[in-house]
């Protein structure tokens, strides 16, 4: 089986930091980009420094320096990101343009903050060369593409994108972008940070440090008469009914949310005071998803499960011929660097706003009634939509239970 200790670089030769501690960076910064990380961690303890990186969601070690290596490190990171050398007693933000050895271009959101042993540095890599995915690669189902498409095709209305930090949301929304961002659309954006560019959108980002923030921006871009709004967070009560306003009004509104499952979100919603006879005519759905880690496709190991034919009962009308048979986990190999997973995919809940289920809303019907109505017509739950992919050999049980907690896997209990 694959082991939490499979990725390890921590012994490799880097630069001597002394002579130049800026080759030592990039090379760590590059080395992790190559890898695929989100994050890289500078992490700073008695006697040494640790290096890591987020990699398909796990922390895994990379390197280790000496302090004072560590420190020239870090004092070399605050000076490329434009951060005061002398603070050390604050958290601080920075922002640093990167370009390392491999050549590609990257965005590096900086922040510190300090602890017992001295600052820990965690860097959020964002490309900006890079295109992201399209619908078709994000692991929704064909019906569930078909659903998102349906939403994206309206003039105006609400959509929102629920899930945990680091559930994919901000690719999801980008891929509904690239998919609008067909030159006949005027597409407006408020973002905390700009993950990524795209050509032909207006991005603009909150800037917290001067006062601009979400409902500010969001004033000032519908004065921008534009035909789709991106809404990095919902977070507030102004922001929650300023966009329900512009969604009435004729604007196509995309944003995103933390709640649980897709009946969650308007829940949340209601919270922020939002009425919900207008929550009700606006919203035309919700999408909810989460990352799980996909089998390594050279190494991944088949586990019978013909001694339990009523597994996949729920699901057995969406599976091809032979599939729900065997199932399978993970081993390891040089490939997946013994890891047993190559990439991660998403697991979705899509949930079409229907006519009946606006009255459920407007009425202020319990979540359970609302979400029972989205699975009567036809919206897979976590369950269901999880269920699929180990069945169709995408991922394994136990990485399944690992991200989407049993209760949410249990409708029943995530509502109640």
């Amino acid at each position: 089986m694959a082991t939490d200790e499979a990725i390890e670089f921590e012994d490799r030769i880097l630069p001597n930091i002394a002579d130049d501690p800026g080759a030592a960076v990039m090379q760590m910064i590059d080395d992790a980009a190559m890898l695929g990380a989100s994050d890289v961690f500078f992490v700073t303890d008695a006697d040494v420094v640790h290096v890591q990186a987020r990699l398909m969601g796990m922390v895994r070690g990379l390197y280790r320096l000496s302090v004072v290596d560590g420190r020239r490190c870090l004092n070399y990171m605050k000076t490329a990101a434009e951060m005061d050398l002398a603070e050390r007693r604050h958290p601080a933000d920075g922002r640093w343009v990167f370009v390392g050895p491999s050549g590609v271009r990257r965005d590096l959101r900086i922040n510190t903050i300090p602890t017992l042993y001295g600052e820990d540095f965690s860097l959020r890599l964002l490309g900006r060369d890079r295109q992201g995915d399209d619908f078709e690669n994000l692991g929704l189902s064909k019906q569930q593409l078909r659903d998102v498409h349906s939403m994206l095709n309206c003039p105006g209305g609400l959509i929102l994108v629920t899930g945990p930090s680091g559930a994919g949301k901000t690719t999801s929304l980008y891929a509904c972008l690239r998919h609008l961002n067909n030159g006949l659309r005027k597409l407006n954006t408020i973002e905390d940070p700009i993950e990524s560019e795209i050509p032909g959108v207006r991005q603009s980002q909150v800037d917290v440090s001067i006062g601009l923030d979400f409902p500010d921006l969001l004033r000032s871009v519908l004065r921008q008469a534009p035909d789709v709004i991106l809404i990095g967070e919902i977070r507030d009560k102004v922001t929650a009914q300023t966009a329900i306003r512009a969604a009435n009004s004729g604007h196509l509104v995309l944003a995103t949310m933390h709640a649980p499952v897709t009946a969650g979100a308007i829940r949340a919603m209601l919270n922020y005071d939002v009425h919900p006879h207008f929550l009700a005519s606006s919203l035309l759905g919700i999408i909810s998803q989460r990352l799980v880690r996909v089998l390594c496709g050279k190494c991944h190991q088949p586990i019978d499960v013909s001694g339990a034919p009523h597994i996949f009962d729920d699901v057995q009308k969406d599976l091809m011929p032979g599939q729900g048979q065997v199932i399978y986990g993970p081993k390891g190999c040089e490939a997946c660097h013994r890891t047993g997973f190559a990439t991660r995919t998403g697991v979705f809940e899509v949930m079409n706003v229907s006519t009946k289920m606006r009255g459920l809303i407007s009425n202020m019907s319990p979540e359970r009634e609302i979400y029972d109505e989205a699975i009567r017509t036809g919206m897979h739950d976590f369950r269901r939509a999880g269920l699929l992919k180990v069945a169709q050999g995408v991922t394994s049980m136990e990485e399944l239970l690992r991200v989407v907690p049993a209760e949410y896997l249990n409708a029943e209990a995530a509502l109640a």
